[in-house]
């Protein structure tokens, strides 16, 4: 029995029903419904009203749940914006556990803590501050930034957040003085105009939609004034009577301060005006020196590839026609596949930033800014994660505390991790991780530390003291450095410790329930107690999420949407540490931290939640409410960031001239603990240096799944704004407001929510993003931009109504009967959604852009053990498979993507189909040492002067190519090998796979790529030696044994022959060893390391190399009289 003191928090207004939420749902009209409640010991949530303070003794009853709805009436309207009631509902909000979904109401449950250890950061959820003093309440005070109480009321009386609401609303007095609060006049903490930091005024919520949405309300349109020289900003501020705002072009005036911010705007925006402008970016040509010899040969092997094919075409072996018609249609094929992959190289070009001059725009105080803050528009971070087991939490929580600490203005930035597994680990562990973040990322900006992944960062070996100019520096990192050892023992504790925590827990409700059963008489012999064996939170209640023992709605396929605020959104000016707040001295070092939420969209069964590219569109909704960063930057769970600078260098590209056009910048992907031979070319230098540097000249790369950068307005599926039409339109109206459809003419706002869903915030925040990732208009020549000090005013605190919002839309019917996955954000239909939202922007008229920095932007793992990787390569070549087959194949694409990038997307389409070539091609030397035949009639001088040719061209642009790509001849030779191995195994299944898809309908699933190392933990490589047997590995093993058998068969026959002719057989063997080449490291992954090779590799490769022989020697028996055997000529070549 469930018993609860009446003293226990009370019940507050339902936020989410206020009217400024603007949420609309299918099944709510008037709003998003907010149920808040209390946990009680038994794990159930229980909602109280304010009529529950009168009430005596114990609530009596297993469970209570009702939840209170207060309209927004005349004596229930939201508080005043005072900076206590801001941040009390900014507290309640980030100590509250959100979960919703289908058919069920939004809770926001309160929770007393998070995760078994001490929480000590005043962002982070669980901090709390002493106890009310409210007689019988055991509610916790409010905390500042700097954790220490607020106490709204002079006489420092101690206060929890609602009994202060409640005191609000009933009698407007403190509960201590009997006097009235001081709305306004009391601030929680006096200002430090020490380092020149000046306060101003917090936005109206009871407006702040509509703020937002006031672009513009001038009789001439300021945008396009703005972006022309003649602009008079006195003129414009006399007729306005306005000021900027956060996130619009222009406000209303609210209050005595607007005066002073206008002024300062204005006075930017002649500054920046007068001075000169420079790019923060430039274009670098490749050295014509070697781009004009590659451009050459290329097309000369073009040309002699030409007559080569007429060549051979119109001389056949009549005496092995099958060997010639074979040869020929895998000839003709590797030409029309090498145009396609050539012809895109043709354009390379390198760029390169300057991080100086955005300084200097962006973030440099002024007389207009005399703070410093920064003018950058926020970027809001993405990282998935799926399976706990596959993907470790210590390795997800290592990216975080890298993405925390990054190296941009910490107000703009919003981290969201998504756990597709609703799992509890994750969620501990990234609460663990934010509990470490308040060491970590002070730690870092203190000390400048690069790498800011811990785990990486004290695995450097070398002199860690290098560069670093504080004494206390060693001191400090052997801090941190314990720290992280005791962080690192609680990640790897977490699975035993929820599972003994939850054992105890079912333990102590299988006790309760067989002491009830025995109090009303039952039989316990005859009916076995059962009760669901539940996954437990530290604060004692039930995880909303998967179990780990499934039971209906807690599984991972069947679960309530859940969203955490692990960190609430910082203050807007630097908070700077001091000597007694942690055990590392942090004076003078800003220890905020960025906004971090935790979030596990809504899971049923009978939904399709698209994978990956489900959970992605799911974070876009939720962050587009919660924070709108008008910029996306997604990283797998074990890609971290490596250069603290990354996203500035990114940041670059988009605000310099020209960048409204980019849809996203693209990031090498660099990858650790790959062999140093780099057997099975896991760093894949040639494509992110090669091919991907060549088509940034011409319309960008293509999008590779995580290191990404997008424009949030892209991923909603407009085109590229065209900013004559649009500031033509904005001209033609004295009071123009910036809606989605000028952007689309042919989308009409009443159809928005067959678009994007039926959030109301969701559409009114798109217009938003879209102001906001606009260049800065500090020049003339920056034709559509916004102006200057928009960005500077501080992002709205979070609250319940915001948040209830968020939820809603990550429930799974959210998406039902709306463009989601097929225009709108990621797109849906194959394994490799990555590619196809790239092409699907390119196809709108987008560019991109790739960034390659001096120091690598990002950094992550890859799988290096053979079977790994070869499905790693199934799972890509069988999207490309899926895009060949769909409507997203180039062939079908509009006129705006351009003819080389075309070539580029239609030769990720057909790539795969290769492989049927391929393995035909790869037993052609050994038919021919088998037969004695060969492809051609005779080795006359024109077909060796043909093959010298290509060969010479071959070579000279394979040196060319590394020139100008920066690569080494052993990465583009393993390249090479892993083409060939690939081709004959994955690229093969591939296409079997997409094949059955199309005709027959089947699906396919694939598992995820395992980020945990070998079980040889003092080796890193050791998952290198691992044989894992697959079936993608029977055509190159049968393909190496069929050519060792011909080249054994051959040379005997060529010793026992009355007249040896080794000319043909040193011709046939030479390009069988070119085979066998080209499969050596398949080889040596399958000889494993000590002998562990399985049995079945021995055992299926002999009977299928002997059965093969003896159906070779079947169909054409050796003759009797024949004493040689013809090892055939030149035969082998790859064009």
């Amino acid at each position: 029995m469930t018993s609860l003191h009446s003293q226990s928090k009370k019940a507050i207004k339902n936020s989410g029903s206020n009217g400024d939420s603007g949420s609309q749902s299918s099944r709510n009209n008037n709003g998003q419904s907010v149920k808040f409640a209390r946990r009680t010991s038994s794990g159930r949530y229980v909602s109280l009203s304010r009529d529950d303070l009168d009430m005596s003794g114990e609530l009596s009853g297993d469970y209570m749940n009702y939840t209170v709805h207060i309209p927004p009436t005349p004596d229930n309207q939201p508080m005043d914006d005072t900076s206590v009631a801001v941040k009390a509902e900014e507290q309640y909000v980030s100590n509250s556990l959100f979960t919703g979904g289908f058919n069920s109401v939004t809770r926001a449950h309160l929770m007393d803590k998070v995760i078994d250890s001490e929480v000590s950061h005043p962002q982070m959820t669980g901090a709390r501050g002493s106890a009310c003093a409210m007689p019988a309440c055991d509610g916790k005070v409010m905390k500042d930034e700097r954790g220490a109480d607020i106490m709204p009321c002079e006489c420092r009386f101690k206060i929890c957040r609602d009994c202060y609401m409640d005191a609000q609303k009933e009698t407007g007095l403190c509960p201590g003085c009997k006097e009235p609060y001081k709305i306004g006049d009391y601030d929680d903490e006096v200002p430090n105009f020490s380092s020149g930091a000046l306060s101003l005024p917090t936005p109206d919520m009871n407006s702040k939609m509509d703020r937002r949405m006031s672009v513009l309300q001038p009789n001439k349109s300021l945008l396009m004034r703005s972006q022309t020289s003649d602009f008079d900003h006195n003129r414009w501020l006399f007729e306005t009577q306005g000021t900027y705002g956060y996130g619009n072009a222009f406000w209303q005036k609210d209050d005595i301060y607007d005066d002073e911010r206008d002024e300062a705007l204005h006075d930017g925006m002649v500054e920046t005006m007068d001075k000169p402008w420079r790019p923060l970016s430039r274009k670098i040509p490749i050295p014509s020196g070697v781009i004009s010899p590659y451009r050459l040969f290329v097309l000369i092997r073009l040309i002699a590839l030409g007559f080569f094919l007429s060549w051979r075409i119109s001389h056949p072996n009549e005496d092995a026609i099958w060997l010639w018609a074979m040869s020929i249609v895998c000839e003709v094929w590797f030409a029309f596949s090498w145009i396609l992959d050539q012809i895109p190289k043709l354009c390379p070009v390198n760029r390169s930033t300057d991080l100086e001059i955005l300084r200097e725009k962006f973030d440099m105080p002024s007389p207009s800014n005399p703070t410093g803050r920064s003018d950058l528009p926020g970027v809001d971070l993405f990282v998935s994660t799926a399976d706990p087991e596959k993907e470790p939490p210590l390795v997800t929580a290592n990216t975080i505390l890298s993405i925390l600490a990054v190296d941009y203005p910490i107000e703009k930035l919003a981290c969201y991790v998504s756990d597709d597994g609703g799992t509890l680990l994750t969620f501990e562990a990234m609460a663990e991780a934010a509990s470490f973040a308040d060491l970590w990322v002070p730690f870092c900006r203190k000390h400048d530390i690069e790498p800011r992944n811990p785990e990486s960062y004290f695995s450097i070996k070398g002199d860690p003291t290098k560069n670093k100019s504080r004494s206390d520096f060693v001191k400090d990192r052997r801090k941190i450095k314990r720290e992280y050892d005791e962080f690192k023992v609680r990640i790897n504790g977490l699975p035993d410790s929820i599972r003994r925590r939850s054992d105890a827990f079912n333990a102590r409700e299988e006790m309760k329930m067989l002491k009830h059963v025995r109090e009303t008489g039952g039989d316990v012999s005859l009916e076995p107690i059962k009760i669901p064996k539940a996954t437990w939170m530290a604060d004692g209640t039930h995880w909303p999420g998967a179990w780990s023992v499934a039971s209906v709605d807690h599984a991972k396929g069947d679960h309530a949407g859940i969203l955490q605020v692990m960190l609430k959104p910082p203050s807007c000016d630097p908070l700077m540490g001091c000597t007694e707040d942690k055990i590392i001295d942090f004076t003078d070092v800003d220890i905020r931290l960025p906004l971090f939420v935790y979030v596990s969209r809504e899971k049923r069964p009978g939904y399709d939640h698209n994978k990956k590219a489900g959970a992605m569109n799911a974070l876009v909704r939720a962050s587009a409410i919660l924070s709108n960063g008008p910029f996306i930057l997604n990283l797998d769970c074990d890609h971290y960031i490596y250069n603290c600078k990354a996203i500035k260098e990114g940041m670059c590209f988009m605000m310099d001239r020209g960048g409204e056009n980019i849809c996203y910048i693209q990031f090498p992907q660099r990858f650790e603990g790959i062999d140093p031979s780099d057997r099975y070319a896991n760093n894949n230098t040639v494509f992110f240096d090669g091919n991907m540097r060549a088509l940034d000249g011409v319309q960008g790369p293509v999008y590779v799944g995580t290191g990404c950068m997008f424009r949030r307005f892209a991923l909603y599926g407009f085109d590229p704004p065209q900013p004559d039409k649009i500031l033509q339109r904005a001209a033609d109206s004295e009071a123009h407001v910036l809606n989605p459809n000028d952007f689309d003419p042919n989308l009409d706002v009443n159809l928005l929510p067959k678009r994007f869903g039926n959030s109301t915030m969701l559409a009114e925040s798109i217009p938003v993003a879209e102001l906001q990732g606009r260049p800065l208009a500090d020049h003339p020549m920056v034709k559509y931009g916004r102006p200057p000090g928009a960005l500077r005013v501080p992002r709205e605190p979070l609250d319940p109504s915001s948040v209830a919002e968020a939820v809603s839309v990550i429930s799974c019917w959210y998406e039902d009967k709306t463009e989601w996955g097929d225009r709108v954000g990621w797109i849906y239909g194959s394994v490799t959604e990555d590619v196809v939202t790239g092409y699907r922007m390119h196809n709108r008229g987008w560019h991109s852009v790739y960034c390659i920095t001096k120091r690598d932007a990002f950094r992550g793992s890859a799988p290096i053990n053979l079977t790994d990787r070869l499905h790693q390569v199934l799972r890509w070549a069988t999207g490309s498979v899926e895009i060949f087959f769909s409507r997203n194949n180039a062939l079908l694409s509009t006129r705006k993507l351009k003819f080389l990038q075309k070539l580029a997307y239609l030769n990720v389409g057909i790539y795969p189909f290769t492989s049927l070539f391929l393995i035909v091609y790869c037993f052609l030397p050994a038919l021919s040492l088998f037969s004695g035949q060969f492809i051609v009639q005779t080795l006359n001088a024109t077909f060796l002067v043909y093959l010298l040719l290509i060969t010479i061209c071959l070579i000279m642009l394979a040196i060319l190519e590394v020139k100008w790509a920066g690569i080494g001849l052993e990465e583009w030779w393993r390249n090479e090998q892993f083409w060939l191995i690939s081709g004959t195994s994955a690229h093969l299944a591939a296409v079997v796979q997409g094949l059955l898809k199309v005709i027959a309908g089947i699906e396919i699933s694939f598992t995820l790529t395992s980020k945990s190392a070998g079980e040889d933990n003092e080796d890193i490589y050791a998952d290198l030696y691992l044989v894992k047997w697959t079936s993608l590995m029977i055509p190159p093993i049968v393909i190496a044994l069929v050519n060792i058998i011909a080249i054994v068969v051959a040379f005997s026959r060529t010793i026992y022959s009355a007249v040896p002719q080794w000319s043909k057989f040193i011709g046939g063997a030479f390009f069988s060893f070119w085979v066998l080449a080209h499969l050596y490291p398949f080889a040596k992954g399958l000889m494993g390391r000590r002998g562990k090779t399985p049995t079945i590799v021995f055992v299926w490769s002999g009977l299928i190399a002997i059965t093969l022989s003896l159906l070779w020697v079947a169909i054409s028996p050796p003759k009797a009289n024949s004493g040689q055997v013809g090892g055939g000529g030149a035969g082998f070549q790859f064009p």
